[in-house]
């Protein structure tokens, strides 16, 4: 199975949809701010969230729910605007921010992974920049390195729009 996490109107074919709003096309109504989630454990071989996260009370809880419903290896997709960029922080409902190593703490490596249980091996993160910056983009994302740089010297200056990370589940 695949899940949509917080699908809005974005239905996806082959996938559960979820959202907290009884829209056209969703399958399942679910609060995704009260826990445990009612979905299986284990029962996810892929879970897409887009721009869904930040708009949750808390980021350690969900990482855990996802993380209790992926099989071992499953792929997760996550889009979420990026600190500093305006998008972060414009919208009233965003309640938390994100920024290109936020999701290291979840690593079965990382040295702050005691704050969960929930281990995401990460396979790739993006810093995804508005369409007149494009070329930017391929820069910075060329390595790890130089996102590291960008982010931690430049990003104030020319603010990222997005980040993207695609995740493995390690159980």
């Amino acid at each position: 199975m695949k899940l949509n996490l917080g699908c809005g109107k974005d239905i996806k074919n082959g996938y559960l949809n979820v959202d907290i709003s009884p829209l056209s096309g969703v399958n399942k109504v679910i609060n995704l701010n009260r826990y445990p989630w009612p979905l299986k454990d284990r029962s996810f071989k892929e879970i897409y969230c887009d721009n869904i996260l930040e708009h949750l009370d808390n980021i350690v809880l969900p990482m855990e729910e996802i993380w209790r419903i992926c099989k071992d290896k499953a792929r997760v997709i996550i889009k979420v605007p990026a600190y500093p960029s305006i998008w972060a922080f414009s919208d009233p409902t965003h309640k938390s921010v994100f920024t290109l190593i936020t999701l290291d703490y979840f690593r079965p490596e990382d040295g702050l992974n005691y704050y969960s249980k929930a281990r995401f091996k990460i396979i790739n993160k993006k810093i995804i920049f508005n369409k007149y910056l494009k070329f930017i983009e391929n820069i910075v994302n060329l390595n790890p390195k130089i996102q590291k740089t960008y982010y931690l010297f430049l990003s104030l200056i020319v603010p990222p729009s997005s980040l993207f990370f695609e995740l493995e589940a390690v159980k």
